[in-house]
């Protein structure tokens, strides 16, 4: 039992004495070779506390490389995954992670290494006009969490961001159709309105989606379309703004929110009446 205390000592001793000094601890190569990897893991350690995290994922990077067989070895990889992310290299968070994964899929920690994976790219799609290939990324990543690590610490923060990311793309859509309608552009608005009412229909996004569907389609002329996608905005949106806005609309030129004709609205509308709109 001493002995066993006196060895942790040592190793809080250390991690303080590095603390102390503030500074990333050796980089040459002769003196990195020279430690064990619990020295190393230790300095990591040491300088994720300082807020260093670069060095520190360095010194989790140097466990793995320079003893790649040992218990140390997964330690350092998955902690270097989460000192990359913590300092915004998501590239790196996505490497450390995905090669965490791939050597130690049934390991305790592989629910968190895909949870950080997820979280290098969901945590670059804060802006809605930036490229939506991160928010593709993103989803397929945090839906792995969800349906390999279902009883994982992580699996609902993944379902709610699952939802969040989700919802970012149909905000895109409306972000351009909108910018299309604006210019008078119909077709081209209607088109990415639609993927919305079809795609992403249980976003925030549809009740606008569908009122806008009536603003284009009446814009076109095309009156049954715009009374159908009324009567689905009626149908599933009735105490909104939205709702109010295009029953103006179609009443103001003699028409009403109702189902009429055979378009894609009214198969839309005909699972809504049963019950299958979700």
């Amino acid at each position: 039992m001493a002995r066993g205390w006196g060895r942790a000592g040592i190793w809080a001793a250390m991690a303080l004495g590095l603390a102390a000094c503030g500074g990333p601890g050796p980089r040459d190569q002769a003196e990195l070779d020279a430690l064990t990897p619990e020295q190393i893991y230790v300095q990591g350690e040491s300088l994720l506390e300082q807020g260093q995290e670069e060095d520190a994922a360095f010194y989790f990077s140097e466990v793995e490389r320079l003893y790649p067989y040992s218990d140390w070895a997964k330690r350092g990889l998955i902690m270097a995954a989460f000192a990359y992310h913590r300092d915004r290299q998501y590239e790196d968070a996505r490497a450390a992670a995905q090669r965490y994964l791939d050597f130690f899929p049934a390991d305790e920690d592989a629910a968190y290494a895909q949870y950080l994976l997820a979280l290098s790219f969901y945590d670059q799609i804060d802006d809605v006009g930036r490229d939506q290939g991160l928010t593709f990324q993103a989803l397929q990543a945090l839906r792995t969490v969800i349906e390999v690590y279902p009883d994982s610490p992580y699996a609902a923060d993944a379902v709610a961001k699952f939802d969040l990311a989700f919802d970012h793309l149909a905000a895109k859509e409306m972000e351009i159709g909108r910018y299309y309608l604006s210019r008078g552009h119909y077709t081209a608005a209607l088109n990415r309105f639609r993927i919305v009412v079809e795609d992403y229909q249980v976003t925030r996004h549809t009740p606008e989606a569908l009122h806008r569907l009536v603003e284009g389609y009446l814009s076109l002329g095309l009156d049954a379309e715009a009374q159908t996608a009324g009567a689905i905005l009626g149908a599933n949106y009735q105490a909104t703004d939205w709702y109010r806005d295009s029953y103006a609309l179609l009443t103001g030129r003699g028409l009403r929110p109702v189902p009429v004709g055979d378009n894609w609205l009214s198969a839309i509308y005909r699972q809504v009446i049963r019950g299958e709109w979700i």
